[in-house]
């Protein structure tokens, strides 16, 4: 029988974890660190980050999201 993965995506500007309408206007929530414990203790099947400030500076600032990837992967083996 097919079961509904659970795929939360995370949106990281400037190192925080915001909500967002059409990508303006962020709103602080919190530590990224924190909501991937949480999904993580929920059984999420994939994290998915997206770092909204990337396109905007034209560069890619990925050593932030390889260290939650990594927490991620640490903290839940099925992720991996």
């Amino acid at each position: 029988m097919l079961r509904s993965r659970i795929i939360p995506c995370l949106l990281v500007h400037k190192g925080g974890l915001v909500k967002t309408q059409k990508f303006k206007e962020p709103k602080y929530l919190g530590d990224p660190i924190n909501a991937v414990r949480i999904f993580n203790d929920s059984n999420a099947d994939e994290l998915v980050f997206l770092d909204i400030d990337a396109t905007k500076q034209k560069q890619l600032e990925t050593r932030n999201i390889f260290q939650l990837a990594t927490l991620a992967q640490a903290s839940n083996p099925k992720l991996s």
